[in-house]
Order: C-alpha cells, then structure tokens, then sequence
C-alpha cells in the first residue's frame, strides 16, 4: 500500500502508530521490555533469600541486612528521579539501556563482593538501575502500543512481572543451598547483559522523537513498520492533525494547572501502591509471626496469600480495555477496604485464608490499573518520564516513612490496626480518584496531552485520524 502525501508529516505520527495493526513489531517490544522489568522485580526480590543466607552464614547481621534493603530504596529513589530527566533529555532507548547495564554490571561486581559493606555499596548502585527501569520500561510501553489495546499490554507485562516474586522464592530455595547466594547475582547479571545485546536493535519511540523535532527519524520508524503491515492489508486513512512545534518544559511543568492534579493523581496511586505492597503484602511473615504463629505456618500462608498476585493482575487484565482505568481504580481500592475490614477478625483458618486472598488480589490488580496503566499515560511525550518518576519519586520516599509507621500502629494495635489503616487508605484512594481522576480510557496519548496543556484536540478529531478509509 503506497502511503498518501497527506498522511505523513508532523501531527501524524501518534495517529499512524494507534492505527497499526498488532504485528511482530509489538510482539518484540511488549517481550523485550516484559523481561526487563521481570529481571528488575527479579532482582528485587531476590535479596530475601539472599540476606537470610548471609546471615545464617555469619556473613551479615540484621543491622546490616537492614542497611543493604536501605541501600536499596535509595538508589531506586534516585534512579527513579534521573530516569525521568535523562529519558526525556536523551531518549527512550539510551535511558533504558543505559540502566539495564548498570544493574547488570552491578549484579556481577555484586557476586564477587568480598564483604558486606562492599556488597551494600553496590547494592546502592544496583538500586539505581533498578529504579531507573521501572520508570522507563512501562512509559516507554504507552508510547509503542496501540490506544486500543494500551491498557490490556501494560497489565499483561504487570502480570508477568508479578510472577518474579514466586519465581524468585523457588529459584533461591533451589540455587541458593546448592551453588550459594553469589550465583544469584550471577544469574540476574549475565541475563541483564544478554537482555541488553538483545535490545541494541530496538527503535526509539517515535512519539519523542516527534517531540524532539527529529520528524525525519519519526518517520523511517513508522514508515517501516507501515510498509511490512500493509503487506498483509490496507491501513486506516490518517487525517493530520493540528501541529504543535516541540518546546522544551522544565519539570516545574509538573506543578502547573491543570498538570498539578495529575500529578497528584500520579503520587496518589503511588503512595497507595508503598501502603499495599510495602506495608502490608512484605511484612505478612513477621505479622504473622508476631501473631504467635511458627515460621513455617506463617510461611506457608503467605504463600497462599502470595498467589493473589499473579492472579490479581489477571484479572485486571481480563477487563483491562472494557472499563476505564479510573474505575478498575475504584473498584479494586474498595474490594481492598472491604476484604481488609473482614481478614483480621476472622480468627485463622479458611475464612482467613479467603480473605487474605482476596485483599492480595485487589492490591495487585491495583497496582496494575493505577501504576502500570494509568500513571505512564498521565503526562505528554514532552515529559512524560519525568512526571512519572517523580510521582514514583515520592511514592518511594513515602514507602520509606511507611514503614516505621507500620511499625507503630502494629505495636499498639496489631494486625488488626494495620489492616484497617490500609482499608482506610484505599477507601481515600477510591474516593479522590472518582472525583479529580481524568478518563483516559482508549484514548491517543496525544489527546490526553494535548489536555494536559489546556489545548483544542477534540477526540472526535483523533477518532477520525484512525478511521477506516472510506
């Protein structure tokens, strides 16, 4: 199918990408960038193992594990906060790779550390990559996947990535007795430096490029892609759009109205996200233990409960693209308040069991309508990655907090406070998302940016940028 004059040109590459049909192409992306974020999580989770080998060993204390997870969140703080600055600055792909490389090198120095102080200094530098690649990996998925199908995409690598919690506690209870915690580090290095040679071929996202005012190298992407679809039938008509030249914004853009409330909206989903994830599903051993139970039934429940992720996401993914992302919101922060007032008073067994199961559920499915879905598509292409790490920027930092205030209401009033403090939490998560959130739901990016930046971009005009040729 030979391309008509008037659909190219500056305003069109949004339009042209959304109407794509699903191809290889997407199939590459999705894949390469679903097995970064999994080695991300991976590694992540890996550190339980980990540190309860180094101790058991004499090689570490639990003063100083405690510094290694410090160690951890800092360097993702960070991470987070440069990934945004260099990913709009220098592109996608550069911050991406960039990032996978450095956890990657890091993960390998991290096996030959010859003390614990050595390893938490490295872990600090793994940190940083492994922020980094959080921001990047899911703003960069919004910006290759088509707008009908973006929400169903983003959880399905949720999903999977979801999975590395599980698959991290097997693979450590095998490896770690047999071939000891240094091949950990190992295995994550040599698979983040593969991953990496396999990425060398990925393109940049069009969408910044356009931003950038590099037209010409926007257009040899689409064009490519273009050209191999048609192959196998006739694409859509695109209608330009009206045009916008690209300015550079500094990151005060974030704190302008109307930008400001989807940044608060961003920050919202993620300090939510640090009370569900961080201050409820990590800490469920030791609650569990403090309850009187013994370490091997408080461990063995967890892992029931534990299944409630992969399975949540699936479940958001079943509806990912029929409902709109601000209601999977909702809907999932008041199963969460509702399952989490029943679960502390149900006194153990089944009952326990099923509510505990259902609380684990709706925080992941969650976390995969707010901060997988819907916060990368929050900010224009101009700055998208610096609004998203920020909004994880201070997600992470409140984690931090979190957790002595987990430690206090615990104290006082046990898992019982706990739980219906997060019950309240997502009971105010759901009620600020229903009234300021924003409807996003199958709409081009460049529609919801051009909201963000108080122009006229009527979705009707978007509509008919995809249309069928007549």
């Amino acid at each position: 199918m030979q391309i008509g004059p008037t659909q190219t040109g500056p305003g069109t590459i949004g339009a042209r990408l959304d109407r794509l049909p699903l191809s290889g192409f997407h199939t590459r992306i999705v894949t390469l960038i679903a097995i970064g974020l999994f080695l991300d999580v991976f590694d992540i989770y890996l550190a339980g193992g980990v540190l309860a080998a180094l101790v058991k060993s004499g090689w570490s204390t639990m003063e100083s594990n405690a510094s290694f997870i410090a160690a951890t969140f800092l360097g993702m703080v960070i991470g987070s906060w440069l990934a945004g600055i260099f990913g709009d600055r220098y592109g996608r792909r550069f911050t991406y790779q960039f990032n996978l490389a450095l956890f990657g090198l890091a993960s390998l120095a991290a096996a030959a550390a010859p003390n614990m102080m050595v390893l938490i200094g490295i872990r600090f530098i793994m940190g940083i990559g492994l922020g980094a690649e959080i921001v990047t990996g899911y703003a960069s998925l919004t910006e290759f996947v088509p707008a009908r199908c973006r929400g169903r995409f983003m959880i399905l690598v949720a999903a999977t990535t979801n999975s590395a919690l599980a698959i991290s506690s097997v693979v450590s209870l095998w490896v770690i007795p047999a071939y000891g915690w240094r091949t950990m580090f190992v295995a994550v290095g040599v698979a983040a430096l593969a991953l990496w040679l396999a990425r060398k071929g990925m393109p940049e996202s069009p969408r910044w490029l356009e931003s950038k005012g590099r037209h010409a190298e926007a257009e040899a992407i689409v064009a490519a892609v273009e050209d191999k679809a048609a192959q196998r039938g006739s694409l859509s008509h695109v209608v330009p759009v009206a045009y916008v030249a690209p300015t550079d914004v500094s990151v005060r853009v974030l704190f302008t109205k109307p930008v400001i409330q989807r940044t608060l909206i961003g920050i919202l989903v993620n300090i939510v996200l640090g009370f569900g994830l961080y201050g409820f599903v990590q800490w469920m051993p030791s609650f569990l233990v403090k309850q009187g139970l013994d370490i091997s039934t408080s461990l063995a429940f967890t892992t029931v409960l534990s299944l409630g992720g992969p399975v949540g996401s699936l479940l958001a993914l079943g509806v990912a693209d029929r409902i709109r992302h601000k209601t999977g919101i909702v809907i999932a922060s008041l199963i969460a308040a509702a399952a989490g007032c029943i679960f502390p008073f149900t006194g153990g067994g089944t009952l326990f069991l099923i509510t505990g199961f259902i609380l684990v559920c709706a925080i992941y499915a969650n976390n995969a309508f707010g901060f997988v879905a819907h916060v990368p598509e929050l900010f224009p292409t101009s700055y998208r990655l610096r609004g998203t790490g920020f909004c994880i920027t201070v997600g992470r930092l409140s984690t931090s907090a979190i957790q002595y205030l987990i430690v206090v209401v615990f104290g006082a009033f046990g898992l019982q406070g706990v739980v219906i403090m997060l019950s309240a939490v997502f009971v105010i998560q759901a009620l600020l998302i229903a009234l300021f959130d924003i409807d996003t739901k199958q709409k081009s990016l460049e529609a919801i940016g051009a909201d963000a930046a108080g122009d006229s971009f009527a979705d009707d005009t978007l509509s008919a940028a995809v249309a069928p040729s007549p």
